[in-house]
């Protein structure tokens, strides 16, 4: 039996058309098709073939614009090396940038937790009152839009 390894690449959806306190209309379904539709256009079928298995968008969170997708060991160089030249996913002009790519889920949920909590340190300041402070860190650090049961609080 072969055990496969797998690497996670978590990527932030930047769109200059949206602003940043709103969420993006953006579904993993869309995003995961995009993705391969670009490692098409650049690897061709080589590319696309080694990609295709293993290959999922296992968590999109529409309110931080993180996104984090599966890829088998070798063939995760097809996709981190596509990302860049994403600009459309769907009608929605976006930039891609890659801020981790990891050996497991949980040391990507362990990087996301940091950085998220990095932007909600920036962001307090600009809020007057708590109620909005309170429905921000539950907007940031929500982790129940995963296709993945992972509990973050038992992360150590």
């Amino acid at each position: 039996m072969v055990r496969f390894k797998n690497r996670y690449v978590t990527v932030t959806i930047a769109s200059p058309t949206v602003p940043e306190n709103k969420p993006l209309s953006l579904k993993s379904k869309i995003f995961h098709d995009t993705v391969l539709t670009k490692i098409q256009q650049l690897h061709g079928d080589f590319g696309i073939a080694s990609v295709r298995t293993g290959f999922l968008t296992k968590y999109c969170n529409e309110n931080t614009r993180i996104a984090i997708l599966r890829s088998r060991h070798g063939p995760h160089r097809f996709v981190t090396s596509s990302l860049p030249f994403i600009t459309k996913i769907g009608k929605l002009d976006v930039s891609i940038k890659t801020l981790h790519v990891g050996a497991t889920l949980k040391h990507s949920f362990k990087f996301i937790q940091k950085y998220q909590r990095a932007y909600l340190d920036n962001m307090w300041a600009t809020l007057k009152t708590e109620e909005e402070r309170k429905m921000l860190e539950a907007a940031v650090m929500d982790f129940t839009k995963t296709d993945v049961a992972i509990n973050i609080d038992n992360i150590s």
